[in-house]
């Protein structure tokens, strides 16, 4: 069964107490006689020797401070010659009113007394006795029937002194005595056990607290602290528990950082198997199809299936457009590798948009005009922004012959730029289908293709919008597609000229 520190700490102070209690009434019952008798064997020998120090011969001239000894101390005093007559006795001495001074019976009367039977008793070896030696006894008081402790010595001057003091009934103080610590126990008892109980509830306060603190610590829960001003060692422990909470919350959320990290890094590792292993299947299936078509009009042309020179002419213009169209997808992939391996850096710089804008359209012309193509748009003049040109180009481009291949009969291709703030939206519109939801996500993975036949139409390999996210994201900046009522639009943004650094990155 578990008991509680509190518990414990209640029992064992009460068995304590108790303990205590019957000890003093054991010493009580056992040896308090014996101190009664020992505390009254030092009275008498120091009233013995201060006696001794200031009797000369004639005891009526101490009369008056032996008087005063009986009475505060409850003595009786005895003075006896060398011949054993009484030369001065405590009841034989009364003090006259009117002179208050000491009196006493005619000298006569005194010389002629003997000492007492009981007196006999007790100084029946005076004659033994040397100067300066105690003699006790105890012996029983006739008329009083009443104990009676003496000591019997020898003073300076050769007369006996006895002085006695009643021995009250020790038996019967002694059980009055041990009654009262009894009842005086008993209610040390009952009022210690109380305060024990208050005061145990209290010092195990701390403890019970410091005990959930640790409890709800091996359960990883390190919001609670222990708040308290003592400077003792439960406060001692309770800073060193605090201490140890916080170090523990650092190490564990120091350790989740680091094992979420190694599960983002192994997420991370994963992904890029499976897009390596993708890429391979991708780069393998769009390299089967151009490679198949040149070796098989290149065998015809070995064997001279054709004779006439127009034919000729075309096996020769398909090597040559299947060879460009591989030529293309290696440069893209060595683009799109040499930015994703992370040893591609920026060259950012202010540059004119605008300027830029213009000028890739302006290649365009011939083949817009070729194609029939309306382009319009909202582009205002010297729009200052800051981002690597070449590779803005390359997005620009990228964004334009994507719009151009999939533009529908309407043929309507709008360019605009917007000044948002701080940053500038370039936007890329052509009119046609729009690109389904579930492939809005991954328009911009290498090699996903919405219509893979119309793709490969126009010998498009699903790398420029992979290049497009691979520079935007170098850039730092946001970029996406949007489907409008009437077409798809592209777009991206760039900093304005104030936020470009000093440096290049």
């Amino acid at each position: 069964m578990k008991i509680s520190i509190r518990t414990r700490l209640f029992i064992t102070v009460n068995v304590l107490i108790v303990f205590f209690v019957l000890f003093s009434w054991g010493m009580n019952s056992f040896y308090l006689e014996k101190y009664y008798i020992d505390q009254n064997k030092q009275q008498l020998l120091t009233t013995t020797e201060m006696i001794d120090g200031i009797y000369n011969g004639n005891p009526m001239d101490l009369a008056l401070e032996m008087l005063q000894l009986e009475s505060i101390k409850g003595l009786n005093v005895l003075i006896l010659n060398k011949n054993f007559e009484i030369k001065y006795r405590s009841r034989d001495v009364r003090i006259d009113s009117q002179n208050s001074g000491p009196s006493r019976p005619d000298t006569a009367r005194i010389e002629m007394k003997r000492p007492e039977p009981s007196i006999l008793l007790v100084t029946g070896s005076l004659s033994l006795l040397q100067s300066g030696e105690k003699v006790f006894a105890v012996n029983q008081d006739p008329t009083l029937n009443t104990k009676l402790l003496n000591i019997i010595s020898m003073l300076h001057n050769g007369d006996y002194i006895l002085l006695s003091t009643p021995l009250v009934s020790l038996h019967e103080s002694a059980a009055i005595a041990n009654r009262f610590s009894l009842f005086t126990g008993l209610l040390t008892i009952i009022i210690g056990s109380i305060v024990v109980f208050i005061y145990s509830k209290r010092f195990t306060r701390p403890i019970l607290e410091l005990n959930a603190i640790a409890q709800k610590m091996s359960q990883l829960d390190f919001s609670e602290k222990y708040a308290s001003n003592n400077r003792d060692e439960l406060g001692e422990l309770g800073e060193s528990i605090n201490s140890l909470s916080d170090q523990l919350d650092k190490s564990i959320s120091e350790l989740k950082q680091a094992n979420e990290k190694l599960v983002e890094d192994i997420e991370h590792e994963r992904r890029i198997d499976e897009m390596r292993k993708e890429f391979i299947s991708s780069v393998s299936h769009e390299l089967k199809t151009p490679i198949a078509l040149i070796q098989g009009y290149a065998e015809g042309l070995k064997v001279n299936i054709v004779e006439d020179e127009a034919s000729k002419n075309f096996y020769c213009e398909v090597i040559t457009d299947e060879a460009n169209k591989m030529n293309k997808m290696v440069r893209e992939l060595l683009d799109l590798s040499q930015v994703e391996s992370g040893y591609f850096s920026l060259e950012k710089q202010k540059f004119n948009l605008s300027l830029l804008l213009e000028q890739i359209l302006s290649k365009y012309e011939p083949l817009l005009k070729e194609k029939e193509i309306l382009l319009s748009g909202e582009r205002a003049e010297n729009i200052q922004v800051c981002g690597d040109p070449l590779r803005i180009e390359q997005v620009l481009m990228n964004y334009l012959n994507n719009a151009i291949n999939h533009i529908d009969d309407s043929k309507e291709l709008r360019v605009s730029v917007e000044v948002l703030n701080k940053m500038v939206r370039t936007s890329v519109f052509n009119s046609g289908r729009p690109i389904p939801d579930e492939s809005l996500d991954k328009i911009f993975t290498s090699f996903y293709k919405v219509d893979k036949a119309r793709t490969r139409a126009y010998g498009g390999i699903g790398l420029g919008l992979s290049i497009v996210r691979a520079i935007m994201d170098l850039h730092q900046t946001n970029y996406g597609v949007t489907n409008r009522t009437d077409g798809v639009e592209f777009w991206f943004e760039l900093n304005r000229e104030y936020t470009c650094p000093k440096i290049n990155i």
